[in-house]
């Protein structure tokens, strides 16, 4: 059998490839189309620029202190932002497309920015 062509095996994979492998593609070209570092590539005890999708939101319930936890995804890895003394914050919510600024460090289960600073993303940005 003759080797396939490039563009012939990327459009086999495409097909191949499940609905979350195609939204990790799609957000990894977003971030780099944005200028941003990839977030697997970020390190903790260095400050970083990032963006990606909001995959999770954790609000906490009133009787514990104040802190708002969001997951943000880029395609290639996942951050922790944590806003302490916050609650809510108007627009951040699952599904929103942030670019988010700071001081990165080692988490339990991944990298962690605490009160990033953020904007955030409207719908083709």
């Amino acid at each position: 059998m003759a080797p396939l062509g490039g563009a012939l095996r990327a459009l086999l994979d495409l097909v191949r490839a499940d609905r979350e492998q195609i939204q990790a593609q799609d957000e990894a070209r977003s971030a780099q189309r944005r200028g941003t570092i990839p977030i697997s590539s970020i390190t903790p005890r260095s400050r970083a620029c990032v963006s990606g999708v909001l995959r999770a939101v954790t609000y906490r319930p009133v009787s514990h202190k104040p802190v708002l936890v969001a997951q943000l995804f880029d395609g290639t890895g996942s951050v922790d932002l944590v806003w302490l003394g916050r609650r809510s914050i108007a627009g951040v919510s699952p599904g929103v497309h942030l670019i988010v600024e700071g001081m990165v460090l080692a988490g339990r289960s991944r990298p962690t920015i605490y009160n990033p600073t953020y904007t955030i993303l409207g719908a083709g940005q």
